[in-house]
């Protein structure tokens, strides 16, 4: 990485990286996570991998339970990048592998989380992010 580019510390990744509009917005979205809303930094990885189609595609942030199964997917934008349907579409083809309870996207400026209701095949937007408890 150029030395000339701007590095911010990624306390869950443990390392510098380039602090582009979207690496602004997950830093300060999932500090709130912790500070505010409780969720353990222990619990939570940033640009998680995984297999979709056989095409390798990383999660911007993923919150796991104790048991390690999925519990939250989080899907930053930069501020000047609007929520619109093809952000959700693509969380949603993420969530089709970790099949994790919330699905959250943020620009910095908006949030939506949505709750997963796999017994009956549909979800609904939540007024707020959770608070971190261990059913989550």
């Amino acid at each position: 990485m150029d030395d000339r580019i701007l590095k911010v510390f990624d306390p869950l990744r443990k390392k510098y990286v380039a602090l582009t509009p979207e690496e602004y917005v997950r830093q300060h979205f999932t500090a709130w996570m912790t500070d505010s809303l409780g969720y353990p930094a222990s619990l939570m990885k940033n640009e998680v991998s995984l297999n979709l189609n056989n095409t390798r595609r990383r999660c911007d942030t993923v919150v796991f339970r104790k048991d390690g199964t999925p519990a939250v997917i989080v899907e930053y934008k930069a501020p000047t990048v609007a929520i619109t349907q093809s952000v959700f579409d693509q969380i949603a083809r993420y969530n089709m592998v970790l099949n994790s309870r919330y699905l959250i996207v943020s620009n910095g400026l908006k949030h939506f989380c949505c709750e997963m209701d796999y017994e009956n095949d549909t979800y609904r937007f939540l007024p707020h992010m959770p608070i971190w408890t261990t059913e989550i």
